[in-house]
């Protein structure tokens, strides 16, 4: 074989080449490469390198269109060719390329001029995983209502789990949706306090909205296995007691009435 390649597992570590070739410019390969008299060995990897670059960038693209538009075309490719280069896809699925775009961009040079952009990765990225969480049944209030009265302090949520929770510093739900609607992109304005946000999925659509803080808190606490009397102790930093568990209770019937809540019961998987 050319380039030195073992008949035994010739297969196998060409492959390997090939794709380091694609990732790290690293030429091994090339000596496996059938010489031509019309295009040069080099030449014709290269061709392939581009190919599949581009179709990382169109990727990136399609996973963060609010990001592209806030950028522009030149700004958001030399932004993807960089991360490209410095985060190779390490994925069977290219769904996931591009996952670790918020966090390069929170030492990019780009985030000196544009702060809010880390965040709109983030957050796009988060509507993205939720659409793609695994399905689940939700319950109706009717349940809710069969539970007898004396189970209600034991009482544990199992969630949607397409439910993401995100604390923002910036206008940023607001700026995509300005931008998804096609209308001119709002400023950014930095909130005074970072806000909780809820992102989900329900009857095939992704939703989002913002939280009070005590609402935040006791959607994280549910998260983690809180019973009903835990958050209602939670809550008390922010209700008065007497209130709370009316109030919690509000709020638990909004979640089923919004497609949050799948179970009555703690996880079994």
């Amino acid at each position: 074989m050319p380039g030195g390649y073992d008949r035994m597992n010739d297969l196998q570590q060409l492959q390997q080449d090939f794709l380091a070739w694609l990732t790290t410019g690293e030429k091994r390969v090339k000596g496996a490469v059938a010489r031509s008299n019309s295009v040069s060995r080099e030449l014709r990897l290269e061709i392939y390198r581009n190919a599949y670059h581009l179709r990382l960038l169109e990727a990136l693209a399609d996973a963060y269109p609010a990001l592209h538009t806030l950028l522009g075309d030149e700004r958001f490719q030399a932004l993807a060719f960089g991360y490209i280069q410095s985060h190779p896809s390490h994925h069977f699925s290219i769904r996931w390329f591009g996952h670790r775009l918020s966090r390069y961009l929170r030492d990019h040079p780009e985030r000196e001029d544009h702060p809010v952009l880390a965040e709109m990765a983030l957050f796009e990225w988060t509507l993205r995983d939720a659409f793609d969480a695994p399905d689940s049944q939700t319950i109706g209030l009717e349940e809710l209502g069969r539970l007898p009265p004396e189970l209600w302090a034991e009482m544990q949520l199992q969630l949607n789990p397409s439910i993401r929770r995100r604390d923002l510093e910036w206008n940023t739900p607001q700026l995509w949706q300005a931008i998804d609607d096609g209308a001119p992109p709002l400023p950014p304005e930095r909130n005074p306090f970072p806000v909780g946000w809820l992102v989900w999925r329900h009857e095939l659509r992704t939703r989002y909205q913002s939280l009070e803080v005590d609402e935040a808190w006791a959607l994280d606490a549910t998260l983690s296995g809180t019973n009903f009397s835990g958050i209602c102790a939670g809550l008390c930093e922010w209700i008065d007691e007497a209130h709370v568990p009316q109030h919690a209770a509000a709020m638990i019937q909004a979640w089923i009435g919004n497609g949050l809540v799948a179970a009555l019961g703690p996880r079994t998987d």
